[in-house]
């Protein structure tokens, strides 16, 4: 009996839906016919059928897939925050896996044996301190390095591509949540910032942007008609990465934010906090398109686990106005001044970080943990970002695709 041919990918686009960066490739692979390609993906590298790109590449019979790479999470994602993940075989395609997030974070050349090109096929979220978007430079130096050529399947920033939100990264702040001068809400999308960092950088690498086609940059990710599916196990909603540009900064404090429960990044609280005071200093403030809901959780792992927290559910009720950025660094001041001997700076080591502070790294400077230990309200601070974020738009005006 013949062999049954694989079925080729075919796109069931409906008109006026966005067609990502990896369904314009598997439509055209154009000069990537027949070469050996890796992958850097993680359960967000699908379809708009919610087929893994690993397996469509594999059914085309225009790539030849000899590899697969993972990022922070690992390629299922099923790993937490800050646990480093080894190298594996892919149960669905028998592929090597090498990780990214372990003993290395950089394409090594033993990786890159096998391959001519390199695609990167993740969902970002549009903050400067999700990793995905570093381990795309790592990816960009190493191709560089070794000669490979780097292909970046576009895809849409959740949060839009007009607003930005926040403070210019300080260089010597550097670090893995925050590799290059970006402020925390970006207005990027991942194929505009692999043009920026090859440029800003000076890297010598033959980068190649698949590009969307339909996506505008006013445009909410729930009108791309794409599937949202988490990127990490600690974003399970668009409304997660939303307030995930302020609600990361949780992390460099011992306040729980809401890690271990079904609300993470939204729910912020500590044991010893009373919601309703926390609520009604941050309803003071009046910021825009916010309210804040006094609630108790308990989380069921990582910071303070199995103990009752009292604290806030930050409910966004109008995205245009929200700014996630001032209304959590607002949080975080408002919880330390209700209790200041118990509240705390997170200690290093952090994200590969073992001298400087957590929150520092994650703001971008030391000003803002300075600032709150002395009482000052973070408002002072924001009034200066205006300058940083006017000269970060005119930097990236040249490398915007949409």
């Amino acid at each position: 009996m013949a062999r049954r041919a694989p079925v080729p990918f075919r796109s069931r686009t409906r008109v006026g839906r966005v067609r990502s960066g990896l369904e314009e490739l598997l439509a055209r692979p154009g000069r990537l016919r027949g070469v050996r390609v890796g992958l850097i993906a993680n359960p967000t590298t699908v379809t708009p059928d919610l087929v893994h790109a690993s397996l469509a590449l594999k059914q085309s019979r225009a790539f030849r897939l000899t590899a697969l790479f993972g990022p922070e999470h690992g390629i299922w994602a099923d790993a937490q925050d800050l646990v480093e993940v080894e190298d594996s075989r892919d149960p669905a395609t028998g592929l090597p896996v090498f990780s990214l997030y372990g003993k290395t974070r950089i394409p090594t050349a033993e990786m890159l044996s096998g391959v001519d090109a390199l695609l990167f096929d993740v969902q970002d979220v549009g903050a400067r301190y999700y990793t995905f978007i570093y381990t795309m430079l790592h990816a960009l130096q190493a191709c560089a390095r070794y000669r490979r050529r780097l292909v970046v399947l576009d895809r849409p920033n959740p949060l839009g591509g007009t607003a930005l939100e926040g403070n210019v990264l300080e260089p010597e702040y550097l670090s893995f949540v925050g590799m290059h001068p970006l402020p925390p809400r970006h207005a990027m999308t991942v194929g505009e910032l692999a043009l920026l960092f090859r440029e800003e950088l000076g890297l010598d690498a033959d980068l190649q942007v698949v590009r969307m086609r339909g996506w505008r940059r006013e445009m909410a990710f729930e009108e791309t008609g794409l599937p949202w599916v988490m990127p990490s196990p600690n974003m399970p909603t668009v409304d997660t990465a939303w307030v995930y540009p302020g609600g990361c900064l949780v992390e460099g404090t011992n306040l729980s934010e809401g890690r271990g429960t079904t609300r993470p990044f939204e729910l912020v609280g500590a044991p010893w906090l009373d919601p309703w005071r926390l609520a009604r200093d941050l309803e003071q403030e009046r910021l825009p398109g916010v309210r804040f809901r006094p609630t108790y959780f308990t989380p069921t792992f990582q910071k303070h686990a199995g103990r009752r927290c009292g604290g806030v559910q930050v409910h966004v009720r109008d995205r245009r106005r929200f700014t996630s950025y001032l209304t959590y660094l607002l949080l975080i001041f408002h919880a330390r001044r209700q209790d200041p001997a118990r509240f705390a700076w997170r200690d290093p080591p952090y994200e590969y970080e073992h001298v400087k502070r957590p929150i520092d790294i994650l703001f971008g400077s030391d000003e803002f943990r300075r600032s709150t230990d002395q009482g000052n309200s973070p408002r002072r601070l924001a009034a200066r970002w205006k300058a940083g974020l006017a000269r970060f738009r005119r930097r990236r005006a040249q490398y915007l695709l949409y």
